[in-house]
Formats: C-alpha cells, sequence, structure tokens
C-alpha cells in the first residue's frame, strides 16, 4: 500500500479486525456482481469505496427513467446507458484505482461457470429464480462464497453461501430446484427505495468480512427484514443431505 492507500482506506485499517493485512486482502480480492440494479448499485458502491482489488458487473439492462427512485448508481443523465457501464462511470469517479470488468450480457449457466471460477467472492443481485440457481451451482462447483440478497415491496432478506464450510446449505437447499415458487417483480408489485439499500450494503458488508477475516459473515442463516416496522428475523438455515445441488460429488 503507497501513502494515499493508507490515508484512503484509514478509517478500515484502524479497525482491529481488520488493519492494514485486512484491507489488502480486500485490495488483491476479486468480486463478481450480478445485476446492478436496487440491490447491485448499494454493492458496487459500497465494494469501491472499500478498495476492492477487481469488481465484475454482470447486466444485460439499460437505465430506465423508473429505475432512479432506488437504483443509485445510475442518472437521469445516463438514461439509455446499459447498466454496467452507468455503474462503473460512477464506480470509478469514487475510486479511479478500481479495476472494473463491465459485461453487458445475460449471463448463462456457461458463461456464470466461467466468471465464477475467476472470482473470490460472488454477490447475487439478480431478480429470478433460473439466474440464482444458475449461479448458486456454479459457486458451489467453484468453492466460491455467495452472498445472496433480494427486496421485494417491504420486505429484504440476506443468506450467505459458503461451499467451503461443511455445514453450510446452499440455495437450492433453502429453495430447491424443482419447487413452484411464484416470480415477483419490483415492475408489477413495487418496491421501498431505501430497502435495496439496506439489503444491498449488508451484502457488501458480509462480502468484506469473508475477504477481509473480520468478524462472523452470516453463514447458514436468513435475515428476513420487514421494512414496515423494521422489524428482523434471523432464521438458521440447516444444510439438507439430499440436495441435489450441494450433495453430488464434486
Amino acid at each position: 500500500m503507497d501513502d494515499s492507500q493508507l490515508l484512503r482506506y484509514s478509517r478500515h485499517i484502524l479497525l482491529d479486525e481488520i488493519g492494514v493485512e485486512g484491507q489488502q486482502r480486500i485490495m488483491q480480492a476479486r468480486a463478481l456482481v450480478i445485476g446492478v440494479g436496487g440491490l447491485g448499485s448499494p454493492v458496487a458502491l459500497y465494494l469501491a469505496t472499500a478498495g476492492i482489488g477487481h469488481l465484475t458487473l454482470v447486466d444485460h439492462d439499460t437505465v430506465d427513467l423508473t429505475n432512479l427512485q432506488r437504483q443509485i448508481a445510475h442518472t437521469e443523465a445516463r438514461v439509455g446507458q446499459p447498466k454496467v457501464e452507468s455503474a462503473r462511470q460512477a464506480l470509478l469517479a469514487i475510486n479511479p484505482q478500481l479495476q472494473v470488468t463491465a459485461l453487458s450480457e445475460r449471463a448463462d449457466a456457461a458463461r456464470l461457470d466461467a466468471l465464477v471460477a475467476d472470482a473470490d467472492v460472488v454477490l447475487d443481485c439478480s431478480d429470478n429464480f433460473t439466474t440464482r440457481h444458475a449461479i448458486n451451482a456454479a459457486c458451489v462447483r467453484h468453492g466460491v462464497p455467495l452472498v445472496s440478497g433480494a427486496a421485494i415491496r417491504f420486505d429484504g432478506q440476506l443468506a450467505v453461501y459458503n461451499p467451503k464450510d461443511a455445514s453450510s446449505p446452499c440455495y437450492a437447499c433453502v429453495f430447491p430446484p424443482d419447487a413452484d415458487f411464484e416470480e415477483t417483480r419490483c415492475a408489477t408489485m413495487g418496491v421501498f427505495a431505501p430497502l435495496v439499500g439496506i439489503v444491498g450494503s449488508m451484502q457488501a458488508a458480509e462480502a468484506l468480512k469473508l475477504l477481509s477475516g473480520a468478524g462472523e459473515p452470516a453463514v447458514g442463516r436468513m435475515l428476513m427484514l420487514d421494512g414496515r416496522s423494521m422489524g428482523w428475523n434471523d432464521i438458521r438455515l440447516p444444510r439438507n443431505p439430499d440436495c441435489p445441488v450441494c450433495a453430488k460429488p464434486h
């Protein structure tokens, strides 16, 4: 770390749980963010401010006026731009030292497999079960921790799945691939603007804890927020010994 980096990240370095070594681990790490909308915006912004070494953003969508109510990485001047390019501009404005790979594409299972293999942590900020299951399968296959977030209306949730932890479930343990879950979208159900900021910021925090070694990541837990009352529920998630994803030999 040079003098400017020591100054920039001094508030992290002052924390006993992070220090110089933890900050260096953050600066050497590679994070993969799938989805740069409501959740992905605060995730990417906080990882950038924290000095993540390399950030890969994946999103096939473009910035729309309706996004600006909650997707804080984007601006009205960038309506119509690919979200990953809009976010890249926002991140580099905050931290010019950041390395950003912006992929404006809808990543399928094969593409995700390659991207996850090159990451130290994956943050799922997507909005559909097909993508979530593809991300989870790739994380299990390559042993990469997954930080998953979701938000709709006034309800948010956060969970950390770590294939390196023998007691940790995977996403498929909790949401089986063959289950009939109803897809819900912000476009039809609505979402309380600060809610995605709360959940996304927590996703970034969990990722930074995993990378730096600070604290105790929320592995094997589902944190559920009712934004109407700001009440939290903390549910323990057991591993499914018959899970079709993580119970298979790899």
